[in-house]
């Protein structure tokens, strides 16, 4: 594990960031619950750890993932030196409302919510829920995050989207310190190449999101054969399929892999892993210092190379 730069930024933050949309109790997504002490718990837990970064979202659990964060910040006196807690401006959940007031009340409630004054770093959540046109708008999304910015309310923004030619549009409005992308960079899918480079190129830190694919490169593809919660091709099965039989002959987790894909590029700053539950933290920490030998990586990275130009998701 290692302390990295964040970019252009004067932040330093570990190279795994620790999801938490599962700790706002989110079952229909995960298929468990997660109880409001466990959720604390598994902050404390990376306090005492040697992740310094955790990644939530206003949406996440309809405000409950920001509450348990911020219940764990208030029993520890204030984010712990050294930890970076970032968040993301959303909707009000079941609308497309992205308007500049808007906006300004999320940061308020995350505020409210964490038991915070100030935001380290803030997200503009799925802009893909409205065009880009409206979110550079007079009176929109970006005009608010900028103008909280310099008000120091926020101390950084950030994009967190999916589609990466909309990703590459923001980051050309030369607003953004960090980029998350999610499921675009695995072992499975590299379309977000693109948008890692423009993104080194700017000095922005690109924060890489969702290393695992929702699951198939964790429990592999016969238990999971979905990548990003769809269905995928037989071609992309028995791609992965090949990958953990090699795994297998080496001893490695298929999941050990798909972390350190993420990790050991030297462009992503952080790569986000959920955690949702204390133990998470040690079941983390183990795949990432899982030694895996360069000849691995000589049969692995020709196989993930096949999804440089995206997948197909299944037909039926």
């Amino acid at each position: 594990m290692s302390i990295r730069p964040f970019g252009r930024t004067d932040l330093t933050v570990s190279d795994i960031c620790v999801g938490t949309s599962a700790l706002g109790n989110f079952p229909a997504q995960y298929g468990y619950e997660v109880d409001e002490d466990t959720a604390v718990a598994t902050i404390h837990r990376v306090f005492d750890g040697p992740f310094t970064f955790i990644d939530t979202s206003n949406e996440y659990g309809g405000g409950a993932s920001e509450e348990r964060i911020g219940r764990a910040i208030a029993e520890r006196g204030g984010i712990p030196k050294g930890y970076v807690v970032a968040t993301k401006v959303d909707p009000i959940p079941g609308s497309t409302d992205f308007s500049g007031d808007r906006v300004r009340r999320s940061v308020e409630e995350s505020l409210e919510r964490l038991g915070l004054d100030k935001l380290q770093l803030v997200y503009l959540h799925d802009p893909e829920k409205i065009s880009f046109e409206e979110g550079v708008a007079k009176g929109g999304p970006l005009e608010a995050l900028v103008d909280l910015r310099d008000q120091g309310v926020i101390q950084y923004l950030g994009v967190a989207g999916g589609p990466i030619d909309l990703e590459l549009q923001y980051l050309a409005t030369d607003a953004f310190d960090a980029v998350i992308s999610h499921n675009r960079y695995t072992l499975v899918e590299q379309t977000a190449e693109p948008l890692l480079e423009e993104a080194a190129r700017r000095g922005v830190a690109f924060v890489n999101a969702a290393p695992f694919g929702g699951g198939m490169l964790v429990k592999g593809p016969r238990a999971v054969p979905r990548y990003c919660y769809a269905p995928v091709d037989q071609a992309t099965i028995d791609r992965v399929l090949r990958m953990e039989a090699l795994c297998e002959q080496h001893g490695v987790p298929l999941a050990a892999a798909a972390l350190q894909f993420s990790v050991r590029d030297e462009r992503v700053a952080s790569t986000i892993v959920g955690m949702s539950r204390p133990s998470r933290v040690e079941e983390t920490l183990r795949l990432l210092n899982h030694d895996i030998p360069q000849e691995l990586w000589d049969q692995l990275l020709p196989l993930a190379s096949a999804g440089r130009n995206g997948i197909e998701a299944a037909t039926v």
